[in-house]
């Protein structure tokens, strides 16, 4: 078996809106969108910058839930980006709300992370150097302690 591409396919509380915040906030396009017989959108598939996603809303009956109806967000979605603090903007006046500022990170990054209106969480990631990883994992035995 070979896997050649990458797809994400998030529970979204309101599929219309979250096509919108997508498209706005983070320049998604509309590849295809699937209806049920009333009208209302099963699956709506996009991409952003070659990502594809796929949104649709909680199936009752499943496990398939958004973060903000469960409380949690099990993960993270980075973007590398040319500005951080630009992508941050951008979704923000979409909808998003603000997680964690952009600030540079010992790692070498400028690094901030928004929560979609279905609380999934989006991060950006600005490289600004290299950093040797001997440094890296000093920074990380003076925050979490020496094993």
């Amino acid at each position: 078996m070979t896997m050649t591409d990458f797809a994400l396919h998030l529970v979204v509380e309101d599929v219309p809106a979250a096509v919108d915040f997508y498209k706005r906030g983070l320049g998604a396009q509309v590849t295809r969108m699937l209806h049920l017989p009333d009208g209302s959108i099963a699956t709506a598939e996009l991409t952003v910058d070659g990502l594809q996603m796929a949104l649709a809303a909680p199936v009752p009956g499943t496990s398939l839930a958004t973060p903000r109806s469960t409380g949690t967000s099990v993960a993270a979605y980075r973007f590398i980006v040319q500005d951080a603090d630009a992508a941050m903007d951008r979704a923000v006046s979409a909808g998003a709300t603000v997680h964690s500022p952009a600030q540079d990170a010992f790692w070498g990054v400028r690094t901030g992370e928004v929560l979609d209106p279905s609380g999934h969480r989006w991060a950006f990631d600005q490289p600004l150097r290299e950093i040797p990883v001997e440094e890296i994992e000093a920074q990380l035995a003076a925050m979490f302690g020496s094993a």
